[in-house]
């Protein structure tokens, strides 16, 4: 085989491991909309592994939940470079306004996956807080994905 036809092969096989991916996303979405809550970490943190995990850029999305923290919608909202993202709380605010969000959690991957929040991440959970109680919409968490998931609620970071 030549390198051609490697590089070929190898590209066939991450399409479909992103198509297995997104299948199992979906199991997941469906599981949680309209039906059981996102009510544990754990559960959280499988479903955006799923959808973050395998991003080769920084990727920052929103769980919009209604008020039984069933899933609304998944968002990816903003994208970014190999090591950051920039964040715009007014979208936010629109897309809980636009889904009717009883409640929101945040996330992001890190790429280089190591999850450890950084100041940033704590800072711009913060501003994003502060944003959304204007409307009286709660921000239940902030998981960020790498190698494994940092819930920041789970650190007392929210």
């Amino acid at each position: 085989m030549n390198d051609k036809q490697s590089h070929l092969t190898a590209q066939i096989r991450q399409s479909n491991e992103h198509q297995v991916l997104e299948q199992a996303a979906e199991i997941l979405s469906k599981r949680h909309f309209g039906g059981d809550a996102f009510t544990s970490a754990e559960d959280t943190v499988q479903f955006l592994s799923i959808k973050l995990g395998n991003e080769q850029r920084e990727v920052f999305a929103v769980m919009c939940l209604d008020s039984q923290h069933r899933l609304i919608e998944y968002r990816n909202m903003f994208f970014g470079t190999v090591n950051c993202a920039a964040v715009y709380p007014r979208e936010i605010v629109k897309t809980i306004i636009e889904t009717n969000a009883a409640a929101i959690i945040i996330s992001h991957n890190h790429p280089s996956g190591v999850p450890e929040p950084s100041q940033a991440d704590i800072q711009i959970t913060e501003r994003i807080k502060n944003a959304i109680s204007l409307i009286d919409v709660p921000l239940l968490d902030h998981i960020i994905v790498g190698e494994t998931c940092v819930s920041m609620a789970q650190r007392g970071l929210i």
